[in-house]
């Protein structure tokens, strides 16, 4: 197998991965409809049972309403505003990471090298990533160091080509080859060229709003009613959703994980395309894997 059939097979799987991402999301709405279903069917039963109960209501009180799977009033609410919560909270994550990768690689300790910088190192690395920039057919980014950091590690951040932005450690740039730094750096303009990092975004924006729902099942979990407690319907929509919150998540990590993977998998496929030399990349991580701090 080639580096360009390897870059296809990752993207193959990736897109049954997000599309599989894309049904647990539709599985959580579709939880929260049939919870709604029976939180307002017990409510009605037992504010039927009252009246039955009641000497006022005792000749004119009205049966419950017969239980249906498939009430479109409750599906559109239920669904409505299950996709309200996780898209709002979805947006507010999204909106976090918004000022571009610089800002990601300055708030890790980031610091930009100049591109007038005399040091040796520092002018290899920024040779190293033009030359990438040229072999990717991606517009230069900014690129951050990380001088506290004697491990060998990189990332890149940004949501597009045009804000993208690599951040590698010291020991990145001083304990590795040419050929080795150009296996690195190949490997995270593969991620910017592809839009990995505006993906997995997206992702981790969805899981935060599947982890909104958990908390707002905690708060209807404690939430009591003034005149009767154990006729509040609340407490159980909150554990419910709760317990929706914890599957969701579960399985969208797992989910991510797997993409995330993907996607790695692809970025060394690239990289190995973009320096033609998969010694490189392949003595990077051997280093990265037999690194003694």
């Amino acid at each position: 197998m080639d580096f360009f059939e390897a870059q296809a097979l990752a993207k193959k799987r990736t897109a049954r991965l997000v599309w599989l991402f894309a049904l647990a999301v539709a599985s959580t709405t579709a939880l929260g409809y049939f919870i709604a279903i029976f939180a307002v069917s017990a409510a009605q039963n037992s504010r039927a049972s009252e009246r039955a109960r009641s000497r006022t209501y005792s000749h004119d009180a009205t049966p419950a309403a017969p239980f249906s799977l498939w009430q479109p009033r409750i599906f559109l609410a239920a669904s409505a505003g299950t996709l309200a919560i996780v898209g709002l909270a979805a947006l507010y994550k999204w909106r976090e990471y918004s000022d571009g990768g610089g800002a990601v690689a300055e708030s890790v300790g980031g610091r930009r090298i100049e591109s007038h910088t005399t040091n040796t190192h520092e002018r290899r690395l920024l040779n190293v990533v033009e030359e990438m920039a040229i072999a990717s057919g991606v517009p230069v980014p900014a690129v951050y160091l990380m001088d506290d950091e004697p491990a060998i590690n990189a990332f890149a951040a940004g949501l597009n080509t045009s804000d993208a932005a690599v951040c590698v450690t010291r020991g990145t740039m001083e304990k590795l080859t040419r050929d080795e730094l150009q296996g690195v750096i190949g490997h995270e303009f593969s991620h910017i060229l592809n839009g990995d990092m505006r993906l997995n975004l997206r992702l981790m924006g969805i899981i935060f709003g599947i982890l909104c729902l958990t908390v707002i099942g905690r708060v209807l979990l404690y939430t009591r009613s003034r005149s009767d407690k154990d006729k509040n319907p609340l407490p159980l929509l909150g554990l419910a959703l709760i317990v929706i919150g914890w599957i969701g998540m579960a399985f969208g990590r797992l989910i991510q994980a797997a993409v995330s993977r993907q996607r790695e998998f692809l970025a060394d496929a690239s990289s190995v395309q973009f320096t033609r030399n998969p010694a490189g990349l392949a003595g990077a991580l051997k280093k990265i894997g037999g690194l003694d701090l």
